[in-house]
């Protein structure tokens, strides 16, 4: 049987462009008493893999916490691999807000002592006795009471591209941090404050309320599915957002946009910025946040001595990386003094800029546009789109226009291609294509040319 990955994260990226299916982002969680975690966890990866799920999944005696992408056609076969165990039946599905086919390029379900780190060990607390959950309306509303304190349960580096406003935001880097920070600050409000808290997708709220119920806290209440379901909600009733910014997710995207508002710096130069990157240098890899000026100036890197070392003979960097414990951990938080304009605990509420909205071209203008081919193939390292020309002609120096469901509207001038493998400036009906393409294409692409 087939129990772990077999591919690398470049070939199944390949693997799913070629598939071309639109894929879904999603995230769930589920306390309960899972007797052999480990026999739990080979189950799902049997049924999840011949689903062509992916994800980062942590199974414990307590439950399970799963951020994963899969085909949209699977979701209700996924559905009926959970409802499998009672206490997943009817289980709540966070679809993220935005969706991208490389959200997750590998299956990985592992087993944990807890599915949320808390540092507890505490025999008499109860993880089901928990506050009470909260729609975006009703969030929305407890929210005016002056009576009401509202924490982010989040980390400093998530809470600092977006938050709720007036939300008390800890300057922690793990959930467990923030526990006894929030009941040491709040011990004299047990009775006379509705104590509210948020999260990504709830699970640490889950954790976190029955916690403060356990502490003794009479009035505690909690956003149910978090923000991902909360910006749901907001679109479905039309709902004022009293979040501001970007929610930050654990995923290849690390962020997916709540409202317009930009409302941190660049680390590194201070302009206006809320994207999320990691480090070039794998011996650093600190995730940070950078514009696309200093991401073009620093290749990518947190600092200078980065800088260097990604410019040394990949020997000299795997040297200096022995030993070091580094390794897989991608969402390496540490702060740097490198980064000038880092901001954490007490945050602002109020917006530095507005984001730019990606340009449709089918709402902004309206283009004429005549339907030339579709996609066939996209080559990841050597960024080539290889496409069929099925109608009209295609000649170097026209304006082309790739569309999809995922890939968007993408407007580009071909200044060069390759013709049936040749090198030509024209292309006919039943020609091959091939050019560079900078962004990634899918099988569901559709190319137009753009007529004056």
């Amino acid at each position: 049987m087939q129990l772990y990955n077999t591919l690398s994260a470049e070939e199944r990226a390949i693997m799913i462009d070629d598939a071309g299916k639109q894929r879904l982002t999603l995230s769930f969680y589920a306390y309960a008493k899972i007797q052999d975690p480990k026999k739990f966890r080979d189950d799902l990866f049997l049924a999840w893999n011949a689903l062509d799920a992916l994800g980062r999944i942590y199974v414990a005696n307590e439950g399970i916490n799963a951020q994963m992408s899969i085909p949209e056609e699977n979701l209700e076969a996924f559905r009926a691999t959970l409802e499998v165990y009672d206490f997943m039946k009817d289980l709540r599905l966070n679809i993220a807000v935005e969706h991208d086919d490389h959200s997750f390029l590998k299956l990985t379900i592992k087993v944990r002592d807890k599915i949320v780190a808390d540092g507890l060990n505490d025999d008499t607390f109860d993880v089901t006795d928990i506050g009470v959950h909260l729609k975006a309306k009703e969030f929305n509303d407890i929210l005016e009471d002056p009576n009401t304190i509202v924490v982010d349960f989040r980390n400093h580096y998530e809470s600092e591209v977006g938050h709720f406003k007036g939300a008390i935001t800890p300057d922690v880097e793990t959930f467990r941090e923030s526990l006894p920070i929030i009941n040491e600050q709040l011990q004299n409000h047990k009775e006379d404050k509705n104590l509210v808290m948020y999260c990504t997708g709830g699970i640490r709220c889950e954790k976190a309320s029955a916690y403060f119920k356990h502490q003794g806290f009479k009035n505690v209440y909690q956003l149910e599915g978090g923000i991902i379901n909360y910006k749901k909600q907001l679109e479905e009733e039309g709902l004022e957002s009293k979040f501001i910014g970007k929610n930050f997710v654990f995923d290849n995207r690390l962020g997916e946009r709540i409202t317009d508002d930009i409302i941190s710096q660049c680390h590194q130069c201070g302009k206006p910025c809320d994207n999320h990157t990691n480090c070039e240098n794998d011996g650093c890899h600190l995730l940070f946040i950078q514009c696309d000026e200093c991401k073009s100036a620093m290749e990518n890197c947190c600092s200078t001595e980065c800088l260097e070392v990604i410019h040394m003979p990949l020997v000299d960097q795997v040297r200096m990386r022995t030993g070091k414990q580094v390794g897989n951990k991608v969402f390496r938080k540490g702060k740097s003094e490198n980064l000038k304009f880092k901001h954490s605990g007490e945050l602002p509420d109020t917006a530095l800029a507005a984001a730019e909205k990606p340009a449709d071209i089918r709402q902004k203008i309206k283009v004429k546009k005549v339907l030339l081919g579709k996609a066939e193939h996209y080559y990841v390292k050597a960024q080539v789109g290889l496409f069929t020309i099925e109608n009209q002609e295609l000649n170097t120096g026209d304006t082309i226009l790739i569309s999809g469901p995922t890939t968007g509207n993408q407007e580009l001038v071909l200044e060069k291609m390759m013709v049936n493998d040749t090198v030509n400036t024209t292309a006919k009906k039943g020609d091959r294509v091939t050019f560079e393409v900078p962004f990634r294409i899918r099988l569901s692409d559709k190319i137009y040319k753009i007529l004056d």
